[in-house]
């Protein structure tokens, strides 16, 4: 009778502890959905004006995004500005997964001479921020004549890849190296043991290297903001959009703002849900196999 208290006892804390757990999940993802689901519903808002007392549109409409789409040969030409951001993101997603996986596997797998210098000295400079050396990225690219071109967008973001290569190599180092002398003992030399090898074996960081790659020109704000100035055809959307947010546009502007913003997710958003199942599958399937 005592062990069966005990047992219900024990069930009923269970129960009471899953559902403070999934009240608070549940509160959690309130919080993070509301504002998403805000700029989606005010994309859609026919009343004009950047701030209104109510959150569901009292009608709903599609000119916010006939009017961002349409004015392409405006002062905010909008496609053109996702076309270069498409362009500028494509390059240096497959630039920078190229340069640290590339990085991550030598330093990870073959042993040189100052290899280990080289990685204490890419860790510190790895702990100062990106930012504090625009100004001069910004003189290097004006002294080559690369300014206010879509150049020198991706080789700011591909040569800034170089040093990400720290959680790459984490992953690298979990892979037995027993696989690649087995390799060797028949007869592959360490081009078969990457390409043939390593890499299947390395979906998980690869996906999430190309993400991260991929998702950088999206977000960029600050260099991009330097490198091109005032040059509004090569702006990218996270420029163009805030340069729709000024004092005289932004009211005026706000809806077709917040169907630029849900225009902007919906790449990262494909790209994310395509490339989760090579995601799951890498870590499932694990580096032994």
């Amino acid at each position: 009778m005592a062990t069966k208290t005990k047992q219900n006892s024990y069930r009923k804390g269970q129960s009471n502890t899953r559902f403070l757990i999934y009240t608070i999940l549940i509160i959690l993802s309130v919080i993070w959905l509301f504002p998403i689901v805000w700029i989606v519903l005010t994309s859609f808002r026919s009343e004009g004006g950047a701030f209104v007392p109510y959150i569901i549109p009292k009608e709903f409409t599609l000119e916010n995004y006939r009017q961002l789409l349409a004015n392409d040969s405006g002062s905010y030409p909008f496609v053109r500005w996702f076309l270069n951001t498409l362009f500028v993101a494509t390059c240096s997603c497959l630039l920078s997964t190229f340069i640290t996986i590339a990085m991550a596997y030598s330093l990870s797998r073959l042993r040189f001479k100052l290899r280990k210098p080289f990685l204490k000295v890419a860790l510190v400079l790895n702990m100062f921020p990106g930012f504090m050396s625009m100004i001069a990225v910004y003189y290097i690219l004006k002294a080559l004549n690369l300014t206010q071109s879509l150049l020198a967008l991706i080789l700011v973001y591909s040569a800034g890849a170089a040093l990400g290569f720290y959680v790459a190599k984490g992953f690298f180092d979990t892979i037995p190296m027993a696989l690649d002398e087995s390799a060797m003992i028949d007869g592959a030399n360490k081009w078969d043991i990457f390409t043939k090898i390593t890499l299947p074996l390395s979906k998980p960081i690869i996906v999430y290297t190309s993400l991260m790659a991929f998702m950088g020109p999206w977000m960029d704000f600050i260099f991009a903001r330097i490198i091109m100035g005032d040059d509004v055809k090569n702006y990218t959307v996270a420029i163009g959009l805030y340069s729709m947010m000024t004092k005289t546009t932004a009211n005026s502007l706000f809806m077709s703002f917040t169907a630029g913003c849900v225009l902007i997710a919906i790449p990262i958003t494909l790209l994310f849900i395509y490339m989760q199942k090579y995601y799951v599958q890498g870590i499932t399937s694990g580096s032994v196999k």
